[in-house]
């Protein structure tokens, strides 16, 4: 897909990825999560130990599965523009390739280069 076939913007899902990914990248978010953790401590002499631990588990499991989910979207389409960018780069190349009466060797091995990507995702 080359960059003038793009239409449409980011659905609402990869908008919500990718601005959940911009936040917990974040300084403050690391601090939060410290926080939390913080917080957290006294409750083992406060309660039951396995309620204490439940707590904090619980917690954390459900933060972690939505953020993995949500992070995972955002790396699956920032490889995919990268893949998209290098195989209209590569395009470029073989008609400029083409232009300066390049051999059909080169031309042929980077054109299987830039098929390389499709044929490695495609097999396993």
């Amino acid at each position: 897909m080359m960059p003038t076939e793009v239409t449409s913007g980011p659905g609402l899902f990869d908008r919500l990825a990718s601005h959940t990914a911009t936040l917990v990248s974040r300084a403050w978010f690391f601090t939060l999560c410290v926080l939390m953790v913080l917080t957290w401590f006294p409750t083992l002499f406060l309660m039951p130990i396995d309620s204490s631990q439940l707590i904090i588990n619980t917690t954390t499991t459900i933060i972690t599965f939505l953020l993995v989910a949500l992070l995972e979207n955002t790396s699956h389409r920032a490889d995919a523009a990268l893949q998209r960018k290098l195989n209209a780069i590569a395009g470029a190349l073989v008609d400029l390739l083409e232009e300066f009466d390049g051999t059909d060797a080169d031309i042929t091995q980077l054109e299987a280069a830039v098929g390389l990507e499709l044929r490695e995702n495609t097999s396993g």
